[in-house]
């Protein structure tokens, strides 16, 4: 039976709505395939539906392909597993929870890691039983703090998460593998771009960590990539560290006469005209030590202040910190901060005073490029004084190293492959080695070959599938409307009667039922008294890629095929347009 659009349940809209940010939001609410409900909630009306559906089906036959079974968990889980992992506490505001009528507390899932874990501990405990990889489509929740774009931030959205069990490193190596290529065959099935970039694993946990992102203008991540193949995430990627410099030796440092250099580019062109170098090299921003201070509050509701040091030509990445410092919640310090710290003098700290072996207490990381023996002009912690040739590793120590700075294009690759470019891009996919982070916390053992216990070690594997809805949308547009590749196209074709002879839509309503008995899927615009106009309006705006047009050459069995995707219009025969139609294509059956 064909859909009519006489009786299918959308609606068109001529304007964008107010709150769209991105193209596919606007697309996808304008043709009638979501509807919002909340912030970062939409409903799915009959033709986002039927994408949907399609994106699942590829997703499944690959899964299926890669071996992996498909279970189903409820959305809504109590907390127990969660507080035994951390992971209650962990996402923070990000969780939603809830009471029962008995005060028990649960949770709309973020992920499913535990339920997958407790689910294999209560029915395996052999090594016989392993390896084995399992995987869902569920809708997961995340309260995002400014959910928008549409599907592609959402608080609610669909997610294939699939999870692998094996009873040693060997098996997870293998594991991985077979889904990292199971996601090449997905994305490229798809007609998805995407570039497989190192990442970190966040809140996951887990050891080796690996992104699809497909690189668009719209894409939340930035992402870096070299020449000679290196590609990763910004908050994955790692400095080349310099060799270290000789500590004997040196001269010691000296202050310079006190003058009003708050900012960087102030105290360069201090130290460029009151203290010139003596290789004869103008002072640049790389040569001097910026202080930043942080502040930190840790899951138990302490707060810390931190200073990060780095070189002066470069900024703090908030993002990139964020990871080194997680999960604590990073901000920077203000005003009252520096009242209660009197030795952090603004604008003119240095590191002479800080860390935690020092009288202030205050923890004192640095970036990677500030090693023993580099020397650098700083503040002297006294208002509009600055210090010149301090040495990292006799003058001051670090508590650590962390990657806080900003990557810049042309910074080198880690792995030596040159310089990188940087690019923006969406993640559409991301794999982890979890190892066995999760099998400890719940206790998931099985009985190796010698009868005794040994922990599982998982991998888990997560696609965005609403956001892939998006990201497709978002790549495949005109001016006019959606363009959507054929295998997953609401419909395969879309007849379009117009005019108001009777001809026009006993034609059409033949060439419907040929191309139904041809097995394609087929929307047909019945609509006895809506223009040719607004017709090809919606045609254009709901973006089925191949499309019949019935007019005025109907009585002479004429139609008129059209290529959403080229604008091509061709006039031709019913029964060529059947055979034309009917052809080989890439379908999901």
């Amino acid at each position: 039976m064909s859909t009519r659009l006489s009786q299918l349940f959308v609606r068109t809209l001529r304007e964008d709505p107010s709150d769209a940010e991105v193209t596919s939001h606007r697309l996808l609410v304008r043709a009638g395939y979501i509807r919002r409900q909340a912030p970062g909630v939409f409903a799915w009306l009959p033709l986002g539906l039927r994408v949907k559906a399609k994106i699942e089906a590829i997703i499944r036959d690959e899964m299926a392909a890669a071996g992996a079974q498909e279970v189903h968990f409820p959305a809504l889980l109590p907390r127990e597993p969660y507080e035994v992992t951390g992971r209650w506490t962990e996402y923070g505001d990000a969780l939603f929870r809830l009471k029962d009528r008995k005060d028990a507390d649960y949770l709309l899932a973020p992920t499913h890691e535990e339920a997958f874990t407790l689910l294999v501990k209560d029915l395996y405990s052999s090594y016989k039983d392993l390896p084995l990889t399992l995987f869902q489509i569920q809708d997961k929740y995340r309260d995002e703090a400014r959910p928008r774009a549409g599907l592609l931030r959402g608080r609610e959205f669909t997610m294939k998460d699939a999870y692998s069990f094996d009873a040693s490193d060997e098996g997870l190596d293998t594991s991985y593998q077979a889904q990292r290529d199971a996601y090449e065959r997905i994305f490229g099935r798809l007609g998805l771009e995407y570039v497989i970039v190192k990442a970190d694993a966040g809140a996951m946990g887990g050891s080796r960590s690996e992104e699809f992102l497909h690189p668009m203008a719209a894409g939340e991540d930035t992402f870096v990539r070299s020449a000679g193949g290196y590609a990763a995430n910004v908050e994955a990627f790692t400095t080349v560290v310099p060799a270290s410099e000789p500590l004997e030796g040196r001269p010691e440092p000296r202050l310079l006469d006190p003058a009003d250099t708050p900012t960087i580019d102030t105290l360069v062109d201090e130290l460029n005209t009151a203290a010139p170098r003596e290789d004869g090299r103008a002072w640049t921003a790389a040569d001097t030590l910026k202080n930043v201070v942080l502040t930190l509050t840790h899951l138990d509701g302490t707060r810390e202040l931190v200073v990060v040091g780095l070189p002066g030509d470069r900024d703090i990445d908030l993002k990139r910190v964020e990871v080194a410092f997680a999960p604590a919640e990073v901000d920077t310090a203000g005003d009252a901060d520096f009242e209660k710290n009197p030795v952090l003098v603004k604008g003119y700290i240095g590191p002479q005073v800080l860390g935690t072996e020092s009288e202030s207490g205050i923890r004192y990381v640095v970036d990677p490029r500030v090693v023993d023996g580099s020397s650098w002009a700083t503040g002297a912690n006294t208002q509009g004084v600055h210090v010149v040739g301090l040495i990292a590793g006799r003058d001051f120590v670090a508590d650590g190293v962390i990657e806080a700075a900003q990557v810049r294009e042309g910074d080198p690759a880690p792995d030596g492959s040159g310089p990188i470019e940087t690019a923006r891009g969406m993640e559409i996919g991301h794999v982890f080695q979890l190892g066995r982070k999760y099998a400890e916390a719940l206790g998931l053992k099985v009985l190796d070959v010698n009868g005794k216990q040994v922990t599982v070690t998982m991998g888990s594997y997560g696609i965005g599938v609403t956001r892939i809805m998006a990201v497709i949308a978002e790549s495949n547009n005109d001016d006019k409307g959606l363009v959507w590749p054929e295998n997953v196209a609401p419909f395969d074709v879309h007849v379009v009667a117009t005019g108001k002879d009777p001809v026009v839509f006993e034609v059409a309503e033949k060439l419907t039922a040929d191309l139904e008995a041809h097995r394609l899927d087929v929307l047909y615009d019945d609509r006895p008294k809506v223009s040719p106009g607004v017709k090809f309006g919606d045609a254009e705006l709901l973006g089925v890629p191949r499309i019949v047009v019935v007019g005025r050459t109907a009585a002479e069995g004429i139609v008129e095929l059209w290529d959403r995707r080229t604008g091509e219009r061709t006039p031709m025969s019913v029964e060529d347009a059947v055979s034309a139609l009917s052809a080989p294509v890439a379908r999901v059956s």
